[in-house]
């Protein structure tokens, strides 16, 4: 099977790191095949996505189309042409 490209949407505070794209374009037969791709291609997300043993950081999401993913253990969830990624982070403070 081949890669499907599938669309990342990435936060605003997290812009930066995508030289100020809000949505980028990766391609993987999963969506862990997404997400490597995506920290391949754009590295410096990774210290705001993933912890030291590469865990995702609490105050982040993650919505596969239109459902909270954030919580799966396993991300070995195939992919189709049309889906998309959005990546969220949570915001607190006083």
């Amino acid at each position: 099977m081949k890669p499907i490209p599938v669309k990342v949407q990435i936060p605003d505070l997290l812009l930066h790191c995508t030289g100020g794209k809000k949505q980028v374009e990766v391609e993987g037969k999963t969506v862990q095949g997404c997400l490597d791709h995506l920290l391949q291609t754009w590295p410096l997300l990774k210290v705001h996505l993933f912890d030291e043993e590469g865990r995702l950081r609490p105050h982040v999401l993650i919505f596969y189309n239109e459902e909270n993913i954030r919580w799966l253990k396993d991300l070995n969830i195939p992919v189709a042409a049309g889906d998309r990624i959005t990546l969220l982070q949570s915001v607190s403070g006083g």
